[in-house]
């Protein structure tokens, strides 16, 4: 069959974009439909047909406050060449058409977060720093409208698949849709690989992703700083300025604005835990740091319960708070965990489990 993909943009090197690349793998002939890229900083699809609109043209800090003009470019696509559409999306890219007789299959990050699951907490934080009274106020009479739309593109995949058993439920919720539920690729190979691997002592913990209010990397610092524990923060973004306060200068908070795949493994693999403090659909940089056999310390709503198992490999905690979250790090200490179990639980989620399964559900949906 003639396949194309499309995602909302590729504009990093996130949970989406390794979803979009392991997908582009499956199909490496097929052309993928984006509103933004830029070749000449981003190399990971240099061997992919990526094909954009006049969107590319506007700058990647936009790309949050287009959602109208990205609703209006995905629906307008014309894939009546195509057989199988494949979409990867959290945002507009479900809204694209198929021609009568293909089949859609959307891939679900979550439903559209800043309309729906997470809407109150981009309202007290859009992240444009002293442009966010703007960005509260356009939100707020937009809102209903762009729900409107984003339900209607939510009902044209022909099958909705998720990346957990939370996201299924947001989608029922929201979208009132069934889904099947795949865990997204997690490179389970390269992390698990101690052959690069100096033994070394494990000590205090790490945490990696891009820092934005949401995530609630302040608690993490904050009950470090408390119980005086050597934390690492890995990554950059809105929040870094204010975490670095919070940190002040107790000297056991580390930031590493910006390192490589085998520099975040090292730190991955030199922590005693991994702190995850944030609602997640699903988790991949936790399962990262399963497979190096570091154990994590989650909250418990969210995907994080599709692969933590508490006193396991990992300690969940009920409420997004520094006191939750410090009591949890006290209770991580008192636990010896297996690291080689620890490390043996994430192979499910590899890259080549996440192939299989979906391919499966791409067949079954060409099928009927």
């Amino acid at each position: 069959m003639k396949t194309a993909i499309v995602c909302d943009w590729i504009t990093g090197w996130g949970g989406a974009e390794r979803v979009v690349l392991a997908v582009h793998k499956m199909y490496p002939s097929a052309p993928i439909f984006t509103s933004q890229y830029d070749s000449k900083k981003i190399d990971w699809f240099k061997d992919a047909d990526v094909r954009t609109g006049w969107l590319n043209r506007f700058p990647k800090v936009l790309k949050k406050i287009l959602p109208f003009f990205r609703s209006w470019y995905f629906s307008h696509l014309d894939l009546s060449d195509y057989d199988l559409v494949i979409s990867i999306t959290g945002a507009e890219a479900k809204a694209v058409r198929r021609k009568e007789g293909a089949t859609h299959v959307c891939y679900l990050h979550a439903p559209t977060q800043y309309y729906w699951g997470l809407y109150d907490d981009y309202m007290k934080d859009p992240g444009f720093g002293k442009l966010n009274f703007l960005m509260r106020f356009a939100l707020k009479i937009s809102v209903g409208r762009m729900r409107k739309l984003d339900y209607k593109y939510a009902q044209r995949p022909d099958v909705l698949v998720v990346n957990s058993e939370y996201i299924r439920e947001e989608t029922k919720k929201y979208y009132q849709r069934e889904s099947v539920v795949v865990a997204p690729p997690v490179n389970y190979d390269f992390f698990a690989d101690k052959s690069k691997t100096v033994p070394h002592k494990r000590s205090g913990f790490v945490s990696t992703g891009r820092q934005v209010s949401w995530k609630r990397f302040d608690l993490a610092v904050k009950s470090c700083v408390q119980l005086s524990d050597k934390l690492t923060l890995i990554g950059d973004g809105p929040e870094h300025k204010r975490l670095m306060s919070l940190a002040g200068d107790h000297g056991n908070v580390e930031f590493i604005l910006k390192t490589d795949d085998e520099g975040i493994k090292q730190a991955l693999s030199s922590a005693k835990g991994f702190i995850f403090p944030s609602r997640e659909p699903f988790g991949i940089a936790a399962v990262e740091a399963l497979a190096c056999g570091t154990p994590v310390v989650a909250f418990s709503k969210g995907g994080s319960r599709d692969f933590i198992k508490d006193k396991k490999n990992g300690v969940l905690f009920e409420k997004q708070t520094e006191k939750a979250l410090t009591e949890a790090l006290e209770k991580f200490k008192q636990i010896r965990f297996n690291s080689g179990a620890v490390a043996k639980s994430a192979e499910k989620f590899s890259e080549k489990n996440f192939m299989k399964k979906f391919e499966k559900v791409i067949k079954d949906a060409t099928n009927k």
